[in-house]
């Protein structure tokens, strides 16, 4: 019942979906992870029942082997005993005779009974076999299905690393377009621009009161001028004036 209950598991999980398992589970990687363990203990105690099994029968082919050996040998015996009976019967010797006639019957008994147990065993063998035979395909379908699990989980660890990139980079990228350095290049470039503005407008104040500080000089040079010539006349009378 052990070994069917092992038979079962092994076909169970030799035919199991993994794209199917794989989309079904909340984390694919953890999930994985775990069928590969499980698998392992199962390829493992699957091993441990066909060696089992395989030791049986092996154990039930060496019986049978020795039963047909020993019906063979118990064959020989039975001719040779009755052989020997029929040289004693025809020199003369009929309790000789008898003798190794029932050793005959005897050792024929024996092989009927060797050969009896030889042919019991092999529908035992052949059912063994055939058992066998299922539990070692079973068996490799499991390796073959490990050998998937474990392509399929390192693919999916090396998919997960590079979506884990991609995520990084589309997130710099998100920053980069939430922030939009452009339109802050251009509020700084405004800035810049009223800086410079301001620049010239304090320079062309200061021209102008700087044109405004020499047209007081020259106001100032006629007004000197004025009060010269007023002094002129008052110290030369009107011949002054004509100078």
């Amino acid at each position: 019942m052990a070994k069917q209950s092992i038979f079962g598991r092994i076909a169970q999980l030799a035919k199991a979906n993994i794209n199917a398992l794989i989309d079904s589970a909340e984390d694919p990687k953890l999930m994985l992870d775990q069928m590969v363990r499980d698998y392992s203990n199962s390829i493992a105690d699957a091993e441990s029942a066909i060696a089992e099994t395989i030791g049986n029968l092996r154990l039930l082919e060496d019986d049978h082997r020795e039963d047909v050996e020993a019906a063979r040998e118990w064959g020989n015996k039975a001719l040779a005993a009755s052989r020997k009976a029929d040289e004693l019967r025809a020199a003369g010797d009929a309790a000789g005779a008898d003798k190794f006639d029932a050793l005959a019957k005897v050792a024929l008994g024996r092989q009927i009974t060797s050969e009896n147990e030889a042919k019991a065993a092999e529908p035992q063998i052949a059912s063994q076999t055939e058992i066998v035979d299922k539990l070692k395909s079973g068996l490799n379908a499991m390796k073959d299905k490990l050998n998937q699990l474990s392509a399929k989980r390192n693919e999916l660890i090396a998919r997960s690393k590079t979506a884990a990139a991609q995520a990084q980079v589309m997130d710099a990228v998100k920053s980069i377009d939430i922030l939009d350095p452009t339109s802050e290049v251009s509020r700084f470039e405004d800035k810049i621009r009223r800086e410079e503005a301001k620049v010239r407008g304090a320079s062309e104040l200061a021209a102008s009161s700087l044109d405004a500080q020499f047209n007081e000089l020259e106001d100032i040079g006629e007004l000197t001028e004025v009060d010269a010539r007023l002094a002129a006349l008052k110290a030369g009378g009107t011949s002054a004036i004509g100078q």
